[in-house]
């Protein structure tokens, strides 16, 4: 019986579906655990297919491949390290989230993932069976339990496997990040810790995949709670920790100990981290955006050279009449400091030849925003014509903001593969602009220092399809359209209750009312970095076709004290 458990933990980056790749990673990791004389080495949950493999999973021969690299994985362990990877599994007509031990050269033990979340982004009971209440995985003498993921969210499963004897608890992790995550699953784990009285080891994936980011950022905690290590976030790493059994248990006794970053700098990075996975996985050569001397543009640009390289980004400005000086100024003075190529490509000959084209149907009706709408749509058919004719990725550069009520063009602005600020509202892109000025990322491969013009972070934010036009013209401050935005989005406030808040009724049901109108410019929209805990696509999901509309009123609140019912209050919604 060993008292030593020397647990190798490879916090890695899964490609969805890239079957013989994810397990060359496996392989790597394997000789990594080797040379640091692990007795075993683990991966993420799903680890052989990638996280989350969505309907892909239901694929026979998707299900084969997964199994026959388990099954030619299994020898690199007759002489070394054991291995803990996740994979799909098909056992009798039900397919399982599994997670299979490997060790002296075949596979010794496999168990299922009991607990499927079917919330937010995650989707498991359409694709998996339940598994059944596990028992401890026995390894040299030790007991292992082995919780997957949404296993320790509640308490029976852990509850199961410190009852039947387990001694330590691995996890394995496919969670991705949203703002202030890492410390929910503390939160978590330090409660399944204190109910079973045992270690715990959280092991995370790593990287982009579609519109998620997995952070990482794998730890552990001893049985008195305290932090036994930290991985870094956004980082791929293989790390040793040593866990040595004693009178009360396992404890650990090697491990490494990594500051997470918080605030802007974990949201930036994650920004950067599924662009760059985006690209990358889907073999784009580079990107292609509009600069246009705002500040969103202006941030996607800062993202894609951290995230590509300067070689990597082109950017085009695209200047009609309305464009200021100031805008074609300031667009230069940023892919100056960024490094990049800017080309200028005017749109007035695209333009004026959709206005003749149309003018004979047009004839005797007044411009409004269908005229400047072809000024956008004549941006994102250049840009789409470089992506086309280069093979550049068009990224696009709307935020929450604007995604939430509709302030964008379809088959315009909205032109493009992927969008890396589409869960930040206006006020977030503003503060990342100032956070990127002030700090370099240590992975970024782009110029440290000022990368994004002071003016471009104090003017008047401005679509500039019409003469002297400001967003304000068409929308409340942002301070107040985020704040109203957070609520209804993210809270799902009544309307009575956010006038409570002190916004005002007409301004509230107004941008509810554009809320509820823009969800089909939102189906059609690109992909994009889920940063909050209510994204548009995977979180949110309303009907296209909805009439219904919060009144403002209900017969229970409709008199002059209606408001006191919904004064603010300390419960959850309001942190």
């Amino acid at each position: 019986m060993s008292s030593t458990l020397r647990l190798a933990l490879a916090q890695l980056a899964p490609i969805v579906g890239d079957v013989p790749g994810n397990a060359a990673k496996v392989r790597a990791a394997h000789a990594e655990a080797v040379v640091l004389k692990a007795d075993v080495v683990m991966l993420p949950e799903l680890f052989l297919a990638g996280y989350p493999p969505e309907d892909l999973v239901l694929k026979p021969a998707f299900q084969e491949a997964c199994r026959a690299a388990l099954e030619e994985l299994a020898p690199l362990t007759s002489d070394g390290p054991a291995i803990l990877v996740g994979l799909p599994w098909v056992e009798g007509d039900k397919l399982y989230n599994a997670y299979a031990l490997l060790a002296e050269g075949q596979i010794r033990t496999l168990r299922f993932k009991v607990d499927l979340p079917n919330y937010g982004v995650f989707d498991e009971k359409r694709v998996f069976a339940a598994g059944p209440m596990p028992g401890p995985v026995s390894f040299k003498g030790m007991r292992l339990g082995v919780p997957v993921c949404e296993d320790i969210w509640g308490e029976e499963v852990v509850e199961c496997l410190s009852e039947t004897g387990s001694e330590i608890l691995l996890v394995p992790n496919g969670s991705p990040f949203w703002r202030n995550k890492p410390d929910q699953r503390i939160q978590v784990a330090t409660q399944r810790v204190v109910e079973s009285g045992l270690p715990l080891v959280y092991l995370n994936r790593v990287g982009g995949q579609d519109e998620l980011v997995f952070d990482g950022a794998s730890f552990g905690l001893n049985a008195d709670r305290s932090l036994a290590f930290q991985l870094p976030a956004f980082e791929e790493v293989v790390a040793l920790t040593v866990w040595t059994r004693g009178a009360n248990g396992f404890v650990c006794t090697e491990g490494p100990k990594t500051l997470l970053p918080e605030g802007e700098a974990a949201v930036y990075r994650a920004c950067v981290m599924g662009l760059r996975d985006y690209v990358n996985a889907n073999r784009f050569p580079g990107v292609v955006l509009g600069l246009s001397g705002g500040v969103d543009s202006a941030l996607v640009a800062a993202m894609a050279v951290d995230a590509l390289g300067a070689n990597r980004v082109h950017c085009v400005m695209l200047p009609y009449r309305y464009t200021s000086t100031a805008s074609l100024e300031d667009a230069a003075a940023c892919a100056a400091r960024l490094g990049v190529r800017l080309d200028t490509i005017a749109i007035a000959p695209a333009v004026d030849g959709f206005l003749t084209a149309l003018s004979p149907l047009f004839e005797g009706t007044k411009a409004d925003l269908t005229e400047e709408n072809l000024q956008s749509r004549a941006r994102g058919t250049i840009l789409m014509g470089l992506s086309n004719k280069f093979g550049s990725m068009v990224v696009t550069t709307g935020n929450k903001s604007e995604m939430s009520v509709g302030y964008c063009t379809l088959y315009g602005d909205m032109n493009g593969g992927f969008n890396p600020i589409k869960d930040l509202y206006k006020m977030e892109v503003y503060a990342l602009c100032a956070w990127r000025n002030r700090y370099c990322p240590g992975d970024a491969l782009g110029p440290a220092g000022v990368v994004i013009p002071e003016r471009i972070l104090t003017k008047a934010p401005s679509a500039e399809l019409r003469e002297n036009q400001t967003d304000q013209d068409s929308l409340p401050p942002y301070e107040i359209l985020d704040a109203i935005l957070e609520r209804l989005v993210e809270r799902e406030w009544p309307i009575v209750r956010i006038v409570a808040d002190g916004f005002d009724l007409a301004t509230v049901k107004r941008i509810d009312h554009l809320l509820h109108l823009a969800e089909y410019k939102r189906r059609q929209a690109a992909p994009g970095v889920k940063i909050t805990t209510r994204n548009f696509g995977r979180d949110r999901r309303y009907p296209i076709t909805n009439r219904f509309r919060d009144p403002g009123t209900s017969p229970e609140t409709r008199s002059a004290d209606a408001v006191k019912l919904y004064q603010p209050r300390v419960d959850a919604m309001d942190f």
